[in-house]
């Protein structure tokens, strides 16, 4: 995810996936076990008995968009007090018998899910996952770390206030969603925050935590039968259905320059054309067009014609990213300040020519060659990264056999089927984003 910076956090979410899923085929083993408890609570689990660790990752859907009006940040600042305290411990004594489990337990607020995770010793997972039981199902929320936390936030807040790169962000975000919860800073505000209550964290939690739009992955030293049982005693108590609120889809408001003038020595550049939804039939067309034209560091045109040729830039990437609700292409890079209207023009000029003309054959092949084979699988090692990405594949609804399916459906790929999409994303006007001095001779 190279193509992400700070200013692009915008775009994060799921599609991680599809760059850790690229490592997976590499591992001739790869068996994908769906469990199903008596009481319905399924996950995805990867029987691995080389280390005794057990990595569990899941995500109940809806994230900080559930945030309601005058109350925003109020899921990403419950994310950080499941380990403050839950059940009859409070937060010195949870976080003391989470150490004498040595387990590793986390918690985290995305746009669309909400995240948690924990990495134990699978001797001692009945401990771990009785903390883990605790924090999801009876979580405290007392006033000490609520306030604690909340101080925390409000202090990056107050310390990014006069940052470039922060309010040019908050530009961003507003030109390109409007008044969508899309453009909303996930952290809040001072006065958002403020105005949460721990009332406010417990309905979100009893909202929000429900077993009907939960997700899970296992990877480790567990079987089916012991999981089975355990999914029903870490979820089986939460509410059998969410109370989330409705989350229309969005089309990018693309066609306009946003311009954020600051004294800095390089201009930071952010492009944004129409996306393509995961579920498309066409979007690994879309990924391996993405793939050549900036997808590829080392490789694509965009690397080539910025920095090869010219030496306008150090690095200039572009990404499919994806949210629930919207889809973009998106192109960064940063240059220097003089040369900022001109690298805009290549860049533009290298887009339409690929809207135009598409792509070869032979940069099409090595496109397949590349994304099929070169993510070594060493990459995704760490049981935690492969939960996630298990996690990942259940909320892109792609099945439990798309590792196996996965290169039949990148070679399937046509010339035609590139060029098409190409014409479809890239002859849009796009939306421009600059930070830096005002750009000479307009940009």
């Amino acid at each position: 995810m190279n193509y992400i910076g700070r200013i692009g956090a915008w775009l994060l979410p799921g599609v991680v996936a599809l760059s850790l899923q690229a490592a997976l085929p590499a591992r001739a083993e790869v068996k994908i076990q769906e469990v199903k408890s008596d009481g319905g609570v399924t996950a995805w689990l990867m029987e691995d008995r080389s280390v005794p660790i057990i990595s569990i990752k899941f995500a109940f859907r809806g994230g900080s968009t559930q945030d309601p009006a005058g109350k925003e940040g109020l899921v990403n600042l419950m994310s950080g007090l499941f380990d403050e305290g839950a059940g009859d411990l409070d937060s010195d004594a949870f976080q003391s018998r989470l150490d004498d489990a040595g387990a590793e337990l986390g918690f985290d607020a995305g746009r669309d899910a909400f995240y948690g995770s924990m990495r134990m010793l699978a001797d001692q997972k009945d401990e771990a996952l009785g903390l883990l039981k605790l924090a999801i199902t009876t979580p405290r929320f007392d006033q000490e770390p609520i306030n604690r936390i909340r101080s925390q936030i409000v202090a990056g807040i107050r310390a990014n206030a006069a940052d470039p790169e922060t309010i040019a962000q908050d530009k961003w975000l507003a030109a390109i969603y409007g008044d969508h919860p899309y453009s909303r800073r996930d952290q809040g505000t001072e006065q958002s925050l403020a105005a949460i209550a721990a009332d406010d964290l417990k309905s979100m939690h009893r909202k929000l935590f429900a077993r009907d739009d939960l997700v899970i992955g296992v990877v480790g030293a567990i079987d089916a039968e012991t999981l089975k049982k355990e999914l029903d005693t870490l979820f089986g108590e939460l509410p059998a259905k969410a109370e989330l609120t409705p989350v229309a889809d969005i089309d990018l408001k693309l066609g306009q320059a946003i311009d954020v003038v600051y004294p800095l020595p390089q201009t930071t550049l952010q492009f944004a054309y129409p996306g393509l939804a995961r579920d498309k039939p066409d979007y690994f067309a879309a990924y391996l067009m993405n793939q050549i034209l900036g997808g590829g560091t080392f490789t694509s045109r965009l690397f080539d014609e910025v920095r090869e040729k010219r030496g306008l830039a150090y690095s200039v990437s572009s990404g499919l990213v994806n949210y629930d609700h919207a889809a973009a292409l998106v192109i960064s890079t940063a240059t220097r300040a003089d040369r900022a209207g001109e690298t805009i023009a290549v860049i533009r000029e290298e887009v339409k020519r690929m809207a135009s003309q598409g792509v070869t054959a032979d940069e099409l092949a090595a496109a397949k060659k590349y994304v099929i084979g070169a993510y070594a699988i060493n990459n995704l090692d760490e049981s935690g990264s492969i939960a996630n990405t298990l996690v990942g594949l259940q909320l892109d609804g792609l099945g439990a056999d798309y590792i196996q399916r996965r290169v039949e459906l990148i070679d399937s790929v046509t010339l035609d089927q590139v060029r098409a999409v190409a014409r479809k994303l890239l002859s849009a006007e796009p939306a421009i984003m600059t930070l830096g001095p005002a750009l000479q001779n307009g940009g």
